[in-house]
C-alpha cells in the first residue's frame, strides 16, 4: 500500500519516514530465522534459570542459613550472603542469556535481540536490589532515583549516546574546566562515599568507644583522627572521580589561608585548643568542672570548637575550647577521682569527746558513697566555741556533692542519727538577758 505524504507537515513525512522503517524492521525479524533463534533461546534461557533457581535456593539456604542464637562471625557472613538470594534468577538469566548470544552471534553472525533481553535480565536485578535487599532509606532512594534510571538506559541502549553528550559539554568555573558527566559523576559518587565515611565513621567511633584500655580523652581523639582521615580521604576520591586536579584547588587553600588570618582565627584556635584538650586530657566528657566566672556544671558533649556543659538544673552552657586553655578551670571529677568533703557539726560540753570520733567515723564509713582510700572518714576536733565542742568529719567520695550526689546532706543526716542514738547533745546557743530596775533618784 502506498501512502502519499507529499502535501503533509515536513515533521509529519520525517515521523512517517521513522515509522515505516520501524515497520521494515519488525517485518525482517518476523520472517528471519536468526530474530526467531534469538527469541526463543531468550524463553530457553529463562525457563532454565528458573529451574535451577527452584532447584538450587532451598540447598543454599539450608547450607548459608546459622544455627539460632550465633553471633560469631562466620555467622554473620553466611546471613549477609543470604540477602543475595533475590538476584539469584535474574543473574542466572542474564548467564544463560550470555552463553545464547554467544552461539547466536557464531551462527547468524549477529545477537541484538538477545543482547537487548540480556540487558533486561540486568535490570531486573538491579530492580530486585533495590526493592529486596537494599534497607538502608539512603541507598535505597539513591538506587530508585539513579541506578533503576541508569539500567533502563542501558536495556535500551541510550546509556552511551547520553554518555558522549554529557562528556561534551563542559562547565568553566575560573581556572577549572570540567564536563557536566563530571559533574554528574561527581555528585553520584559524593552521595555515596559520603554515606559511606558516616557509616565507616559510625562503626569506627562505636570501636574505639568500645576500648575499655583507652583513657576517654584518648578515644575521643582518636575517633576524631579516624573521622578526619575518613572524611579526608573522601574528598580526595571525589575530586579523583570528578577529574579535578588537586593543584587548582591551590587558589581554594589560599583563600582559606587568608580567612584563617582575619575573619576566622577564633575558630582557627578553638579548634586547635580542642586537639590540645584531647591530647592532654585535662577535660573530657562526664568531667564536672567550674569555670572561671563561677558557673560550674558536667562536661556533656565536645566538639571541634566548643565544649558543652550541663548544670544541675537542666541549662546548657556553650564553651569556646580556647577558654579552657586560657581561663582558670577547676576539675572536681576528672574521670572519676575522688574528692574529698567535710561536714561540721558540734556537741555540747558535757560530752565525753573521746567517743566521738570513733562513732562518727565508723557510722560515716557505712554510707555507700564514701570511699576507704585514699583514706576513710576522720573525724577532727576543730574548736571550742562559746557554747559547744566544734568537730569535723572529712570523707572522700567519687563526684562532687550536688546534683544527684548529696553526700553533705546525707552525712548529716548520719552524724544527727547516731548522736541521737548515742545520747549525744548537739547544742544550741544560749543567751543570758540581765533586766536592771531603774535608778531612783
Amino acid at each position: 500500500m502506498a501512502w502519499d505524504l507529499s502535501e503533509q507537515p515536513e515533521i509529519v513525512q520525517t515521523a512517517a519516514g521513522y515509522a515505516f522503517q520501524a515497520l521494515d524492521i519488525a517485518k525482517a525479524w518476523l520472517i528471519s530465522p536468526a530474530a526467531w533463534s534469538q527469541f526463543a533461546l531468550l524463553i530457553l534461557a529463562f525457563a532454565a534459570a528458573w529451574l535451577v533457581t527452584r532447584r538450587l535456593k532451598p540447598l543454599v539456604i539450608g547450607l548459608l542459613t546459622p544455627p539460632a542464637g550465633s553471633r560469631s562471625p562466620i555467622a554473620a557472613a553466611r546471613r549477609f550472603a543470604l540477602i543475595f538470594l533475590p538476584l539469584m534468577l535474574p543473574l542466572l538469566a542474564y548467564l544463560f542469556t550470555a552463553v545464547g548470544e554467544g552461539i547466536t552471534r557464531t551462527v547468524f553472525g549477529s545477537g541484538d535481540i538477545i543482547a537487548f533481553g540480556k540487558r533486561v535480565f540486568l535490570l531486573l536485578a538491579a530492580r530486585s536490589l533495590v526493592r529486596e535487599m537494599i534497607t538502608d532509606p539512603f541507598l535505597k532512594l539513591l538506587g530508585r532515583y539513579v541506578l533503576l534510571p541508569v539500567m533502563v538506559l542501558y536495556a535500551l541502549g541510550l546509556l552511551t549516546p547520553l554518555t558522549d553528550l554529557l562528556n561534551a559539554s563542559t562547565v568553566q568555573l575560573g581556572n577549572i574546566s570540567f564536563s557536566v558527566m563530571s559533574l554528574v559523576r561527581g555528585v553520584i559518587a559524593g552521595s555515596l562515599l559520603f554515606w559511606l565515611g558516616r557509616w565507616s565513621n559510625d562503626q569506627t567511633g562505636a570501636y574505639i568507644g568500645r576500648q575499655d584500655s583507652m583513657r576517654p580523652a584518648t578515644r575521643q581523639l582518636a575517633a576524631k583522627a579516624a573521622e578526619l582521615m575518613i572524611f579526608g580521604l573522601a574528598f580526595l576520591l571525589l575530586m579523583n572521580i570528578m577529574g579535578i586536579p588537586l593543584t587548582s584547588l591551590a587558589v581554594l587553600g589560599g583563600a582559606i589561608g587568608v580567612g584563617l588570618g582575619f575573619g576566622l582565627q577564633k575558630i582557627a584556635s578553638n579548634y586547635i585548643s580542642g586537639v590540645i584538650l584531647l591530647l592532654e586530657g585535662q577535660a573530657t566528657v562526664g568531667d564536672y568542672v567550674e569555670l572561671d566566672n563561677g558557673e560550674a556544671g558536667t562536661i556533656v558533649k565536645t566538639t571541634a570548637r566548643a565544649m558543652i556543659l550541663e548544670t544541675f538544673d537542666g541549662r546548657w552552657i556553650v564553651v569556646p575550647n580556647e577558654d579552657f586553655i586560657t581561663t582558670r578551670i577547676i576539675n572536681y571529677s576528672d574521670q572519676g577521682s575522688a574528692n574529698r568533703l567535710s561536714v561540721d557539726f558540734s556537741v555540747s560540753y558535757d560530752t565525753d569527746i573521746n567517743v566521738v570520733p570513733e562513732l562518727v567515723s565508723r557510722a560515716v564509713a557505712a554510707h555507700k558513697g564514701v570511699l576507704q582510700k585514699p583514706e576513710p572518714p576522720d573525724v577532727e576536733l576543730a574548736g571550742f566555741g562559746e557554747s559547744s565542742i566544734d568537730f569535723c568529719v572529712e570523707f572522700w567520695v567519687n563526684g562532687v556533692d550536688d546534683g544527684k550526689n548529696k553526700y553533705a546532706s546525707q552525712v548529716r543526716f548520719i552524724v544527727w542519727n547516731t548522736l541521737k542514738e548515742a545520747g549525744i547533745e548537739m547544742p544550741y546557743p544560749h543567751r543570758v538577758v540581765e533586766m536592771r530596775a531603774p535608778k531612783e533618784a
